[in-house]
């Protein structure tokens, strides 16, 4: 049983910390016995996350603590400068795969829109010829809809990557495939540079995810 007095600085506590008060019990007793919990986990990755985004001049990292997701925000390099958000999610339990991302996307340019697509189509193609083999069957998802394109986040068969490992990875995926997107979009690069880029990424060591 804890005093009402406690419970109500917890509550204000969980509510600035922008979670509630059992998580936030939680964690407190699993940092005085020295337990690391997912959150603080998650927590720590993200972290890393933002450090190694932030130095970048094309993304932006939107982090909001305790919190499953992470937000990066890009802006084309087309007309009116539409934005593209990344949204990582990492999941409290993982199973085959241990989060997802989405990258949200919105136009009222046919063209921009089929270009996308066209674009999110040719990477699961060269993903399935590259990368797909490194994981258990069913790990990597994809879905595309109208606004948004959604992969699953997995680790390679047989690895384990420490939270540093999985930020780093997830963080040179995130640029790579930003970067990437923004070569193809522009025209700057055709379906067979953007495969010559792309293979040229993996083979200089970027963390599969």
């Amino acid at each position: 049983m804890l005093m009402d007095e406690v419970v109500a600085e917890v509550d204000k506590l969980a509510m600035r910390m922008n979670t509630n008060r059992s998580n936030l019990v939680n964690q407190i007793l699993a940092e005085y016995v020295s337990v690391s919990t997912p959150e603080k986990q998650i927590d720590s990755i993200f972290r890393q996350m933002e450090e190694l985004i932030s130095r970048t001049s094309e993304l932006v990292p939107l982090v909001t603590p305790n919190q499953l997701s992470m937000s990066v925000k890009s802006s084309l390099q087309y007309k009116y400068r539409p934005t593209v958000r990344y949204v990582v999610q990492l999941y409290r339990t993982p199973g085959s795969a241990v989060g997802e991302l989405t990258v949200n996307f919105r136009s009222q340019s046919p063209a921009l829109l089929s270009a996308m697509a066209s674009f999110f189509m040719f990477w699961k193609r060269m993903e399935d010829a590259y990368i797909a083999e490194y994981y258990e069957p069913g790990a990597l998802v994809y879905e595309l809809s109208d606004s948004k394109f959604v992969r699953t986040i997995a680790m390679p068969r047989g690895r384990k990557y420490s939270s540093e490992e999985l930020g780093r990875a997830i963080s040179s995926y995130v640029t790579m495939f930003d970067e990437l997107m923004k070569g193809f979009l522009s025209g700057k690069y055709t379906e067979r540079e953007l495969e010559r880029r792309y293979v040229s990424c993996l083979n200089n060591g970027i963390g599969l995810i």
